[in-house]
């Protein structure tokens, strides 16, 4: 009796202590994460994290997902779930300054028509022409609004940008000013869009670069003319983007724009390829396609050539050999993906995985110069030297490839620039004959007071769309997706230059769509494993079914007709044929299963481990935990 009154009051404590713990773990531990993600798809940035921390006014996230699109489509369902979680840690974050609402808009229902009006796209999801929706409605105290139209799994890496960039648009109303100088049509041009007006939409021909469009999704971007003799005090940045034949008025605007502390991105090529890809007004391709601000280079202590381009045999693009070749495609140097030659260390480019550059040239430092100089891209050590002629009309990438020497290591595509600066001018210039001086200028400044932040690029086809990103018709809407890191490269550096760092490092996480690694490399080593088998046996099979056709047909080697009657060792020579046909597609198909053989395997091994090895475990354990208290009783009793 006494021992069943201490088994009951032992269960009784164990309740006890098991709810004592649900109750601490819910007051105390309900906050508590740990991330066990590779990438660390569910840790909010610490940028995410100072936009969402210093919010003054509450914001309201509307998220419109139909149930019905994961119940077809799991992947969505898997996406949506991830969409949902990292909603919730935003609102955690926000003490209280970020409010969630969840909906599931049904067809021809209230909710439907309010994901209309916020602009949200509705994407059939079977032939009946029912729509089903995925986006995200924002707005602020002041009724703005910001959306998703659509999550695209396509644009997962970007998910933690969007919805940040979409909090801080809402939260900032007042956006850094950027000024854009370029003789490029970054903005788009008219004339090619008049003369391709059906597809005059994004990416099309006269169409504005993707990479502006998205610098103009969080900055106020300010068209700066190539002529200016005067920068304006509002902006911040300035991005000075192959603006040709600058004259000394306005490299001395520029020059004084840094000098009174503003922040210089400035992007030249000894060959734009986008500038020689686009007709002047004759019909004809431009004669001068490249641009430098030599002038103030070396008054700053920064070198470049405009006469030599940099070419990579690591990451050249394949491309259409020319008709006298022989080969279909053919690695052109002068156009690379930069992938190991990419600094981590810099919180611009920390996050970049891969950035294009196209006939783009070297830049560096000058002996001597008292600069910082921090390079942020770089070619292989597989890189050379080209002269720029070669790649200006008609380049042939075979005879290009054939001269190519890889020799001088690395060079320096983009690099960042600090330290005090001297002006590249002694004084205004003077002022051309019959001209007056502008209205507004400022005093000369001999140098900068304090440290200025500079970015120096080497090649201005990094903002051009071909190469860095496919625009594809999304039902009725042009969808951008990037194949390199180039847009998010150049939104990155502005970003920093205008001290929006917390916007930093949110244009490229990872996905929660991951592979099979282990299957895909089993896979891999198993195909080259057999297939050489493979391929030998079906060359002997092949040979056996031309010798057995040749006997039936009564023909010689040599095609001849032999004799109609079929004697018994052909006959005997036929069945052997026969035979070994037989065989030998029995060991093409032994080799095929092969190919699965080990997949199988571990298939069969997972599914032995959650069906037989956990509960083996348990009860294992259970069987231990049962003879240990047996033992203690026994001894207890003694």
């Amino acid at each position: 009796m006494r021992r069943t009154w201490s088994s009951a009051l032992a269960v009784i404590a164990l309740a006890a202590i098991l709810i004592g713990v649900n109750v601490l773990a819910e007051s105390r531990l309900a906050t508590m994460q740990i991330d066990l993600t590779s990438q660390h798809l569910y840790t909010l940035s610490s940028g995410t994290r100072s936009v969402v921390g210093g919010l003054k006014e509450p914001i309201t996230l509307r998220l419109y997902y139909s149930r019905a699109l994961g119940s077809t489509i799991p992947a969505y369902g898997g996406y949506a779930d991830r969409v949902s979680e990292m909603l919730r840690e935003y609102a955690r974050i926000s003490n209280g300054k970020i409010k969630l609402e969840f909906y599931d808009p049904e067809p021809f229902s209230d909710t439907e028509d309010r994901a209309l009006a916020y602009g949200l796209q509705g994407v059939p999801i079977d032939q009946s022409g029912e729509q089903v929706y995925f986006g995200l409605a924002a707005t602020n105290l002041l009724d703005d609004e910001r959306t998703v139209a659509f999550f695209q799994p396509e644009r997962e890496p970007f998910l933690e940008y969007d919805v940040t960039r979409l909090v801080y648009e809402l939260s900032n109303p007042a956006r850094p000013v950027i000024g854009v100088m370029s003789s490029l049509p970054l903005d788009g041009d008219a004339r090619m869009m008049m003369m391709a007006r059906n597809t005059a939409s994004m990416g099309g021909p006269g169409a504005p670069y993707v990479a502006m469009l998205q610098l103009r999704q969080t900055y106020t971007v300010r068209t700066v003319a190539t002529d200016a003799q005067v920068i304006d005090p509002d902006v911040q940045v300035l991005m000075v983007a192959q603006a040709q034949n600058l004259s000394d008025a306005t490299l001395y605007a520029i020059d004084q724009f840094v000098m009174r502390g503003g922040r210089l991105m400035a992007m030249v090529d000894p060959h734009s390829e986008a500038e020689a890809a686009t007709p002047t007004q004759t019909g004809m391709p431009p004669e001068n396609t490249s641009s430098d601000l030599k002038k103030l280079f070396d008054a700053w202590g920064i070198t470049f050539d405009p006469t030599i381009v940099v070419g990579d045999l690591k990451g050249a693009w394949r491309v259409r050999a020319s008709p006298e070749d022989r080969m279909q495609a053919v690695d052109y140097v002068a156009w690379f993906n930069i992938r190991d030659g990419i600094n981590h260390d810099d919180p611009a480019t920390a996050d970049l995985s891969q950035v294009t550059v196209a006939s783009a040239g070297a830049i560096g430092k000058k002996a001597g110069a008292a600069i910082d100089f921090i390079p942020l891209l770089s070619s292989s050590d597989q890189s050379g030297s080209i002269p720029v002629d070669q790649v200006k009309t008609m380049p042939d990438p075979g005879k290009i490839l054939a001269g190519f020497k890889p020799e001088g290591g690395p060079r320096v595509i983009a690099a960042r620039v600090h330290g005090i600066l001297k002006s590249a001018f002694a004084g205004p210039p003077a002022a051309a004959a019959g001209q007056k001086p502008p209205d507004g200028l400022p005093d000369y400044i001999a140098e900068t007071k304090t440290p200025a932040n500079l970015v120096v690029v080497g090649d201005t086809d990094i903002l051009a769309d071909r190469y860095w990103v496919r625009v594809q018709d999304f039902f009725g809407q042009q969808q951008p997706t990037p194949f390199s890191d180039n847009g998010p490269f150049v939104a990155n550096l502005v970003g920093t230059l205008a001290g929006g760092d917390a916007l930093i490092g949110l244009r490229s996480r990872g996905t929660s769509q991951r592979p099979f690694d282990v299957v895909d490399t089993m896979q891999k080593t198993a195909e080259a494993r057999f297939r050489q088998t493979e391929q030998a046996l079906q060359a002997h099979l092949d040979d056996v079914q031309k010798q057995l056709t040749a006997l039936r047909t009564g023909h010689g080697e040599a095609g001849a007709e032999t004799q109609a009657v079929i004697t018994p060792e052909q006959r005997q020579s036929i069945d052997d044929l026969r035979r070994d046909v037989a065989a030998t597609r029995g060991k093409l198909r032994l080799v095929q299963l092969d190919l699965r053989r080990d997949i199988s395997r571990l298939e069969t091994t997972l599914r032995l481990a959650d069906i037989v090895l956990v509960p083996a475990v348990l009860t294992v354990l259970a069987l231990l935990l049962g003879i240990t208290r047996r033992r203690r009783r026994a001894r207890a009793r003694t």
